[in-house]
């Protein structure tokens, strides 16, 4: 995918700067707002969420307000960094965020508790840039776990390979940068160095148009990127460890950022799991190339594990699908299922019958063999 085919930088109609246009205000957030505006509220947009507190940014300079008022028992709807929301006018003591406008976009991930829980960790965002170090082995599966996620939140992923001043080897490079657009089809990989400056201005070109968030684990360079597309070490930045490559959870928080080049930054703190919350959609935009093999197997309803005339399993067996994408995309697809299932009665039900029914089918097979071998 070329660069140049994504969104440019926003444009006002008007001849007057709104003073939030650099935060992503456009006509649509105004007339979505319309409404809070009769009751005297103001609009702006959270940058940080901290305890039931936030910072927000309006027309008048940032604030501090309480969420008291939004905090539903739904994890999902509680306030976000990115959200834009109604806040009391001034003079109100305390300051109370009394609703967000309904979300564009929202990237969630299920949470590492046992319970069936979802994590909404950036609202509104319209590029997902995905952060892997070139310092280790590259997980081809993260970066596919990542970008399910990324798509089912309506966003438009972007992969960027970091800290590629440590692969001096231009070839070794190309050869890396190939090894992840098999994993990301439709999606563009980009190498940047922070410390060189390498890629750098095509991935702040990208930022410009809109809001992004910066995802990835802990030791991926996100906060150092951040400075570099800030310009200036707003960020706190410390020394990923030798001995394994892993970095420490440098960012708490998910800070919102304006870029002075146009758009602006969520920065998220280092994410160890990455679990995947009904996001079919998602892992099937990952896996375009096996949803368009399936639509070719003799059966509708092909599993793809042995079933005769499985276009899937045959590319595997020429070599033009590679066996390790198919076994991503069955873990995926298997967890997917499971998170929904959870909580989703209707779907446990059917994930019961299935199991039944492929239990039914493998016993029959094997009796099958059985028959032919006595």
């Amino acid at each position: 995918m070329s660069f140049s085919s994504l969104p440019g930088s926003l444009s006002s109609s008007s001849a007057s700067v709104h003073p939030l246009q650099p935060y992503g205000w456009d006509a649509d957030w105004e007339a979505e707002f319309a409404p809070f505006a009769e009751q005297g509220l103001l609009p702006g947009r959270v940058i940080r969420v901290d305890r039931g507190q936030c910072d927000v940014v309006t027309a008048d300079g940032t604030l501090r307000a309480d969420t008291a008022f939004v905090t539903p028992n739904d994890p999902l709807r509680v306030v976000c960094t990115g959200d834009w929301v109604a806040v009391d006018p001034d003079g109100s003591t305390p300051r109370y965020v009394r609703t967000y406008l309904p979300r564009r976009t929202a990237f969630v991930r299920s949470t590492s508790s046992k319970r069936s829980e979802g994590q909404i960790l950036a609202a509104n965002v319209d590029h997902a840039i995905v952060a892997v170090p070139l310092t280790g082995d590259l997980d081809l599966g993260r970066i596919e776990r990542f970008l399910a996620l990324a798509w089912e939140s309506g966003a438009r992923p972007l992969v960027v390979l970091t800290k590629a001043d440590l692969v001096p080897d231009p070839v070794t490079l190309s050869y890396l940068v190939q090894d992840v657009e098999t994993a990301a089809p439709g999606v563009p990989v980009l190498a940047v160095s922070a410390a060189t400056g390498e890629g750098t201005d095509v991935l702040a070109a990208v930022a410009a148009g809109g809001t992004s968030v910066l995802l990835g684990q802990s030791g991926a360079g996100k906060s150092t990127l951040a400075n570099a597309l800030l310009g200036e070490d707003v960020m706190d930045v410390q020394v990923t460890r030798d001995v394994d490559g892993k970095g420490r959870h440098t960012t708490t928080t998910r800070n919102l950022l304006a870029l002075p080049g146009g758009g602006v930054l969520i920065d998220t703190p280092g994410l160890r799991g990455v679990g995947l919350w009904d996001a079919q959609t998602g892992v099937g935009q990952v896996f375009a190339e096996i949803a368009e093999l399936a639509s070719r197997c003799r059966f509708h309803d092909c599993a793809h594990t042995a079933e005769p005339g499985c276009a899937v399993l045959a590319a595997v067996d020429s070599g033009t699908l590679p066996e390790r994408r198919l076994d991503s995309y069955r873990k995926l697809m298997r967890e997917n299922q499971w998170i929904v299932a959870k909580t989703d009665a209707r779907m446990r039900a059917e994930l019961r019958r299935d199991w039944k029914r492929k239990g039914a089918e493998g016993k029959a097979a094997m009796e099958a063999k059985r028959g032919r071998w006595v």
